[in-house]
């Protein structure tokens, strides 16, 4: 379980984190969606632990991870996560089965005499096979995408964190992905938090879906109750559509109307 209270952080100055309010249930997967740069990846890496919040406090299984001061405690807590990077980050240099057990050597005490055969089991969990001697140049982007993911269950965790698992990928490989998102859940038991602006991935994984905008959780609900809601922002996110509340910036400056001589006011980057 995942409770997160008043949660802040900025960076430079530059808040991201507005005070974020989230409770994550054992056992369900969470969707987070929302625009770029309003927080999403910045809260799964407060939960794993590479970002400390400014404020607020975020529990996992009954403990403050905000109050986790020492290296060993925090190697400790971060046993229980498996984490799936936006772009795989697999090693270039390491074939298919290193880049699998990479982490085992921190976080687990597995015999390295063991981590081929480790290996080949998760590998086989997200539908590969005879592939651990590839090195990563070899693979597909929906292969790598997978042998990311086999990494992140090597350890066996409690908790898996995808970010933005089916970006990159062509429609039909993010369904392989989301297929095996749900597969895993189920398989391993596991709770989850995925982020992601794919709705299509969201209302197929997710139990509940919430949406960050500005820093702040403005909606969460069960799917179903998503795809109908009349929240303006909500609705506008989730139909993709330029027009609505949420206000994109298009350009580095935009131009007001006219100055009171008629002239055109133009303001932003690099303008004077």
């Amino acid at each position: 379980m995942i409770e997160a209270i008043g949660v802040k952080k900025s960076y430079s100055g530059r808040p991201v984190l507005r005070g974020v309010d989230l409770f994550v249930q054992a056992g369900e997967t969470l969707a987070i969606i929302g625009g770029s740069g309003c927080g999403k990846s910045t809260f799964l890496k407060c939960v794993i632990g590479l970002v400390r919040p400014d404020e607020g406090s975020l529990t996992v299984d009954g403990m403050d991870i905000t109050r986790l001061r020492k290296e060993v405690e925090i190697a400790a807590y971060r046993r229980r996560f498996g984490y799936l990077f936006q772009e795989a980050a697999l090693f270039d240099s390491l074939t298919v089965w290193e880049n699998v057990t990479f982490g085992l050597r921190y976080l687990t005490d597995i015999a390295p005499s063991r981590y081929r055969s480790v290996a080949r089991d998760k590998l086989a969990l997200v539908g590969l096979k005879d592939v651990e001697d590839m090195k990563p140049s070899e693979l597909s982007g929906g292969m790598k995408k997978r042998v990311a993911l086999a990494r992140a269950i090597a350890a066996d965790p409690v908790y898996i964190l995808y970010d933005e698992p089916t970006t990159g990928l062509d429609p039909i490989m993010s369904d392989v992905i989301n297929d095996l998102i749900l597969d895993l859940q189920k398989a391993l038991k596991t709770t989850a938090i995925v982020v992601t602006h794919d709705m299509k991935s969201a209302y197929k994984v997710a139990s509940r879906i919430a949406m960050i905008h500005e820093g702040r959780v403005l909606a969460i609900a069960h799917p179903d109750i998503i795809k109908i809601t009349n929240n303006p922002y909500v609705r506008q996110f989730v139909d993709g559509l330029s027009h609505g509340p949420i206000k994109m910036k298009l350009k580095e400056f935009e131009a007001e109307p006219s100055d009171n001589n008629g002239g055109v006011v133009a303001r932003g980057a690099g303008v004077r």
